[in-house]
């Protein structure tokens, strides 16, 4: 990804990024050294590749459709969050909210489809005793997509 660093002298505390047709363009203060001005970059960098592979994916969608492949309930929504850096995904049963790490959409597409049966059998098993465990082993590459999130260092939950 190209960047082109705009630095601002009105610019005091806030950094800035956005999209200009194929380059990023990341608005910086003026005083801003070198090693920040990096940081900045690459962290900005990574944020915008993250956003480009989610929207490759219509996880709500594809939730759906895997609720109505492995007969689990589909939910209320399901949406990409970047705040989840140690987990797969979280779900909310009372309101059958399900949240994915943004991490898992630039993995294979059968691991981030283990992830999402996993939050779905939380709409019906809040806990992770053998009645949940029967529901996510309907996904038939479960103990394939646990070791690979286990070897990412991701630790399923117990």
């Amino acid at each position: 990804m190209e960047v082109t660093v705009l630095r601002s002298a009105k610019r005091r505390k806030t950094v800035s990024a956005r999209m200009v047709g194929d380059v990023l363009e990341v608005r910086l203060p003026g005083w801003m050294g070198a090693a920040d001005e990096a940081k900045w970059v690459e962290e900005m960098r990574r944020r915008f590749e993250r956003k480009q592979s989610t929207d490759a994916v219509d996880i709500d969608a594809r939730a759906r459709e895997l609720a109505k492949r492995y007969d689990l309930p589909e939910p209320a929504s399901v949406r990409w969050v970047d705040n989840q850096t140690t987990r797969w995904g979280s779900c909310t049963p009372a309101d059958g909210t399900i949240r994915i790490s943004s991490a898992l959409a630039a993995w294979p597409r059968w691991v981030l489809d283990f992830v999402l049966v996993h939050e779905l059998a939380h709409l019906v098993e809040t806990s992770h005793g053998p009645a949940f465990r029967a529901l996510e082993a309907r996904y038939p590459k479960a103990e394939r997509a646990t070791g690979f999130l286990i070897a990412k260092g991701l630790h399923p939950e117990e």
